[in-house]
């Protein structure tokens, strides 16, 4: 693991994180109509396991970030759709369908995105604040 030294690496930590996230959500709406033969082969939603990651020094820096500790998959049951005539219908006619609520994965990509918009502004303003930092210098 690279160490976090500044303001930087926890703003670049943290939109790698949102990152993931928002992958994982593209990930779950191109799954969202999918089906399966059974509860199993069902496509199941997945959400990322975010973990705080501590600077080394924290006690003299105080610098602290997020980070994806692993991605998983939601326990959830699939609909259970009866529709004899589907190629993928088992042998009591019931296709399962992927177990992910659309509207919630929207919710997800909007927060997820502000949060990244978040952490850019923070750079943005710090990066602002260094340029006026060396005007003055001047």
């Amino acid at each position: 693991m690279d160490k976090i030294t500044s303001v930087f690496d926890v703003a670049a930590r943290a939109m790698s994180s949102q990152m993931t996230r928002l992958n994982t959500v593209a990930s779950n709406l191109a799954n969202a109509n999918s089906v399966g033969s059974s509860p199993e082969d069902t496509f199941k939603a997945l959400r990322p396991v975010f973990a705080t990651q501590y600077a080394e020094k924290i006690n003299k820096s105080g610098l602290a970030t997020v980070g994806v500790d692993g991605i998983v998959a939601l326990d959830r049951e699939p609909g259970k759709v009866f529709a004899p005539d589907h190629p993928k219908a088992n042998a009591d006619g019931y296709i399962f369908r992927a177990a992910v609520d659309t509207d919630e994965e929207m919710v997800e990509m909007l927060e997820a995105s502000r949060q990244y918009q978040n952490n850019l502004e923070v750079l943005s303003t710090l990066r602002s604040l260094m340029m006026r930092t060396v005007n003055m210098g001047r």
